[in-house]
């Protein structure tokens, strides 16, 4: 499976902006990026077993935690892997479905949900 980079990226903006009005008014101090791969720190942090693949990570503080001893804090990061996706899709289709699925899924941990609930609820 191959995709450009332009094309990847599109179907990531592409995914946040199918968000529902009221969720995207609500992300606040976050960063969506698209990477290769997971670098070493984190596949260290967050390591997968045998042969999945690390498809997006969400890294920061989610909104439920958050305080007032959060302000001025860096932003949250999530970041979308481009390689792992392309290896575990076989269609364009099923590439940019996966996509969104991933995009949403990160976005679920910035909102506190952890990954049991987001799976059971298709995510």
């Amino acid at each position: 499976m191959e995709m450009t980079d332009e094309a990847f990226e599109s179907a990531v903006h592409d995914a946040l902006a199918s968000l529902p009005e009221r969720f995207l008014k609500v992300l606040d101090n976050i960063v969506i990026t698209v990477a290769e791969e997971a670098d070493d720190r984190q596949l260290r942090e967050h390591p997968v077993n045998g042969s999945e693949e690390l498809l997006g990570l969400y890294e920061g503080i989610p909104l439920p935690r958050r305080s007032w001893g959060y302000a001025g804090a860096l932003p949250d990061v999530i970041t979308i892997f481009k390689g792992p996706h392309l290896r575990i899709c076989s269609t364009q289709l099923q590439l940019v479905k996966q996509i969104r699925s991933t995009v949403l899924h990160e976005i679920g941990h910035y909102f506190g949900f952890d990954d049991a609930y987001l799976h059971a609820h298709g995510y």
